[in-house]
């Protein structure tokens, strides 16, 4: 349903291109040393899967911009919502007041969501949504009077870069600075696995088995459990399985602590079901959301809780009101294009369903031509794969920086994680696109790793 530059005879660049990039004197860019960086390359227009750079190149967006692109860049639906929402409300203050996208949007959400989880409260990012569930959970038990003071985390965890989900997550290059600011967190080894896999019961048996001593040596004292369901995002597109996920829900349900999934990255679509949690057949107590959630067209996110921990917090007591807002705290304009987004989801079904065999297909192909690759892993629409060289795995390992540089030549958007080699497209693209961009990643490889 939404047009993308042809493939036939495209014509290929060469690495000795030059790109078009522009530095601005004025402007400092994320996950970015400046000193050592190359120049930006600057994005005229885009349209589907496509980008079209300022010097006329066109490359395939392949990890869907930072992965919130869903559906294509530029799709006329969700352009349309946000123009007819822009003539009637284009923001108003969401305390004391409301209006219909949001109520909208909170409804159409429920219903997709599990049936225990019914009250949305609306922030703007990810790592706000993830810091709102922590509060959430925090206060839930100071407000019943039965204060807990710990959380349990997973090792290779990526929540946000505020505080609080920094000390949630796992420490790492991104949080080394401010170590001494986080509170201290419980973290317990993610049973990581992947296709063929012959230790994953054995690693799933013992993660859960630390997880039960956590919970017995400490009683009463977890206010929640967070995790990033099925496939753990910055961390190295690391996947866990579903039955995993339904025992650490039992868990949490035998030690009354609450249940918290970050599906910042995995919600709309991404795992092959609306939600990790709908794909995994379980219920936690709080849902974190945000990325796709506007399509990839506005800054939105959703807190999504139980109407247990709702009414902890309904009181005559003020001191018991979850004091958290943001000044674009249910924006009309980002309401309405998550409204948009989810009709296209819901008309694209087969979309991402079925993205999954693409991926498996053609994954395999490239891991049975480069020994190098290993560790094959799909889930929904997201492939990944890792590359064994000589230097240390992990963020820091130059074939990322490699792959990346040579995919922009070979028109292709990329940005591995260190040594972790991973696709997540939006979802318009064909299964001809797809496996023209693995055709470009054969050659980009060929290029990179040494040949035995």
């Amino acid at each position: 349903p939404h047009p993308t530059t042809p493939i036939i005879n495209y014509q290929l660049s060469t690495i000795n291109y030059q790109l078009s990039t522009i530095m601005h004197p004025h402007i400092w860019y994320p996950y970015t040393q400046a000193k050592t960086a190359s120049e930006p390359i600057e994005v005229k227009s885009a349209q589907g899967l496509w980008l079209e750079l300022a010097d006329g190149r066109k490359i395939a967006d392949c990890i869907s911009s930072w992965w919130v692109n869903l559906h294509g860049h530029a799709h006329p639906q969700i352009v349309e919502a946000i123009a007819r929402q822009a003539a009637q409300l284009e923001q108003v203050i969401f305390a004391g007041f409301t209006h219909a996208p949001a109520q909208q949007l909170a409804s159409q959400l429920v219903a997709r969501l599990p049936e225990n989880l019914t009250r949305v409260f609306y922030s703007d990012n990810g790592s706000t949504a993830v810091e709102v569930a922590l509060k959430m959970a925090y206060q839930y038990w100071a407000n019943r009077s039965t204060p807990r003071q710990r959380f349990m985390a997973f090792e290779g965890a990526y929540h946000g870069d505020t505080f609080g989900t920094m000390a949630v997550g796992a420490r790492s290059l991104f949080s080394e600075v401010f170590q001494d600011l986080l509170f201290e967190v419980d973290f317990c080894p993610y049973p990581a696995t992947w296709d063929g896999d012959l230790e994953a019961i054995d690693k799933e048996a013992n993660c859960l088995e630390i997880i039960r001593q956590n919970l017995t040596s400490h009683p009463n004292c977890y206010a929640g459990i967070i995790i990033e369901p099925l496939v753990q995002g910055a961390g190295g597109m690391r996947m866990c399985s579903s039955e995993f996920l339904r025992q650490l829900r039992e868990l949490a349900t035998e030690f009354d602590t609450l249940l918290i999934f970050d599906e910042v990255m995995t919600g709309f679509g991404r795992t092959g079901a609306d939600f990790a949690c709908n794909r995994a057949q379980m219920q936690p107590d709080l849902i974190c959301l945000s990325k796709g959630i506007t399509g990839g067209f506005l800054p939105l996110a959703v807190t999504v809780a139980t109407e247990d921990i709702y009414e902890s917090f309904y009181s005559d007591d003020p001191t018991k009101t979850l004091y958290h807002g943001h000044s674009y705290t249910a924006n009309p304009l980002g309401c309405a294009a998550a409204l948009a987004s989810l009709e296209l989801l819901t008309q694209n079904q087969p979309a991402y369903t079925q993205m999954e065999f693409w991926h498996r297909q053609h994954l395999t192909e490239l891991a049975n031509k480069y020994p190098q690759l290993t560790k094959l892993r799909v889930m929904g629409t997201i492939a990944a794969i890792d590359i064994n060289n000589q230097e240390q795995a992990g963020y820091l390992n130059n074939v990322g920086r490699k792959i990346g540089h040579h995919a922009i030549a070979h028109d292709v958007l990329l940005r591995p994680l260190g040594n972790v080699l991973y696709l997540m497209p939006p979802y318009c693209i064909t299964e001809a696109e797809l496996a023209w961009v693995y055709t470009q990643i054969d050659r980009v490889l060929d290029k990179v790793l040494d040949r035995p």
